[in-house]
């Protein structure tokens, strides 16, 4: 295009602000490598209580920002902050709303106020992009909190003068979480009330909000270009298979990358010692310490170290993990587990623990530094989920050398080749079936592979070299934007 473009990047989460998941990385780190582009992108999100405990220095831009909601007008103030790359990023703040504990769940489930929480949030993102005069060409959400977004363009501001032009990427981090809220609370989401309809919001007599984003968007993505197929399929779809393919001429998976300058053996200041692709001597150290560190057994350093670092949920093939664990380690390999949340895999992974306190450790809770010791330190890493969107922790095992293992689905599949020993070519290993002897069989050929030093070496070095930086995804987004402007302007003609 002949000027350079403005994003409105809106996000829930965004490093290093707030962040309960891969959703966080990729709103930190993509609109830098957008920027490096001649991209004016300016990210927001809610003023949590996480940004205040951060002390992240901010100005107030705007205050007292009326915003319609369910009848009634809220206001709320918009701070303002610089990025590590002096990008602009945009915090909501209402406390009310967002001066809480936690993200979107407390102790005993999601907060009842969810649906008014987020619709708030994305009307505000409108208002105040409008107040502050920055007149956006695309409009970038992400997952079912901003899903209101293109449907109050597409509605409520369909003929506002400032906004009218401005066009909505939609992109789906993970079909799992719908937004779906009681039909009664329509308005206080602010949507109209002919939105309601099957072939609007409504969702099996519900109120969904990632079909409102999926429905309205100019253009709908997803994280990687497998799960963008699997997600038209009755197995991934979710229920949304439908949807979806009715959108399917304007839904595209572009891989997630990840920011190296984060994630780097070489100068990572979490990890035992550093190392890299031309001398791996710091890898052993950093095995040693991740040994010693979790009460494992010192012999373990010559035998292979499996690791799974993930949120303790079904999706991520712990239910696979428990029905192998057992031949695991009666194939003398040691487990190492960093799980976030609670669920009812708990009880038996500290039962095995318990019973193999020298070849297996689990720590529950959320521990990014820890996270990054465990990529240094061990030998592979374990990826059995039944679905995967795309997944970053496999490409930073990769970077650290540490050999992914993983079912061939989603991002896994599309960021990790087999290995064949024979022609030395591949990053690591993969099972197709979510079925625990498929994935035992793939654990018992890892090890034999380790056990061979020149085969292991080999795939070491492949997977070293592996690069999914953002460079590549980040020029797809771009003429993805660039695209979705010049069809909304020629729209406009």
């Amino acid at each position: 295009m002949e000027k350079a473009l403005k994003v409105l990047f809106l996000s829930p989460e965004v490093t290093p602000y707030a962040k309960t998941g891969g959703l966080a990385d990729v709103a930190g780190t993509l609109p830098g490598a957008l920027r490096r582009l001649g991209i004016d992108v300016r990210v927001a999100l809610p003023y949590y209580r996480t940004v205040r405990e951060k002390e992240v220095p901010t100005e107030t831009v705007l205050s007292g920002l009326e915003v319609p909601t369910g009848g009634e007008n809220l206001t709320c103030n918009v701070r303002a902050t610089r990025a590590k790359d002096d990008g602009i990023v945009y915090f909501i703040e209402r406390d009310a709303f967002f001066d809480r504990d936690h993200l979107y769940t407390s102790g005993n489930g999601d907060y009842s106020d969810n649906l008014e929480r987020f619709s708030f949030f994305s009307r505000a993102a409108l208002l105040f992009a409008r107040a502050l005069g920055f007149e956006c060409d695309i409009i970038h959400c992400h997952d079912w909190q901003t899903g209101p977004v293109p449907a109050f363009l597409k509605t409520l501001y369909a003929a506002d003068p400032f906004l009218s032009r401005t066009g909505s990427i939609f992109t789906i981090h993970n079909m799992g979480y719908q937004g779906i809220f009681p039909p009664e609370l329509l308005p206080a989401s602010g949507l109209p009330a002919g939105t309601f309809h099957p072939a609007g919001v409504e969702y099996w007599g519900k109120i969904s909000l990632l079909k409102a984003g999926i429905l309205y968007a100019d253009a709908v993505t997803t994280v990687s270009p497998t799960y963008a197929r699997e997600i038209q399929t009755p197995e991934y779809g979710m229920g949304m298979e439908g949807i979806l393919a009715q959108r399917a001429a304007d839904l595209s998976g572009i891989l997630n990358g990840v920011d190296y300058g984060d994630w780097n053996p070489t100068a990572d200041p979490h990890i035992a010692a550093p190392y890299g692709i031309a001398d791996l001597d710091g890898k052993s150290i950093c095995k040693l310490a991740l040994i010693r560190e979790m009460g494992l057994r010192d012999s373990l350093i010559s035998r292979p170290l499996f690791a799974l670092v993930s949120r303790l949920t079904v999706q991520k093939g712990y239910d696979l993990l428990l029905e192998v664990i057992e031949a695991l380690v009666g194939l003398d390999a040691g487990l190492v587990v960093l799980a976030s949340g609670g669920s009812a895999f708990r009880a038996p992974l500290d039962a095995y623990r318990e019973k193999y306190p020298e070849n297996i450790a689990v720590r529950i809770g959320f521990d990014e530094p820890l996270a990054h010791r465990i990529m240094a330190g061990a030998d592979i890493f374990l990826a059995p989920s039944r679905y995967e969107p795309c997944g970053l922790t496999q490409i930073y095992a990769l970077r650290y050398g540490t050999i992914p293992l993983v079912r061939a689905t989603g991002g896994l599949e599309d960021t990790v080749s087999g290995f064949d020993p024979v022609t030395g070519h591949g990053t690591g290993f993969k099972f197709t079936d979510f079925d625990a002897g498929a994935f035992l069989e793939q654990i018992t050929r890892a090890v034999r592979v380790f056990n061979n030093r020149k085969a292991w070496a080999t795939v070491v070095q492949n997977a070293m070299q592996a690069d999914f930086s953002w460079d590549e995804p980040a020029r797809k987004y771009a003429a993805l934007y660039e695209k979705v402007a010049r069809r909304r302007e020629h729209s406009r003609q």
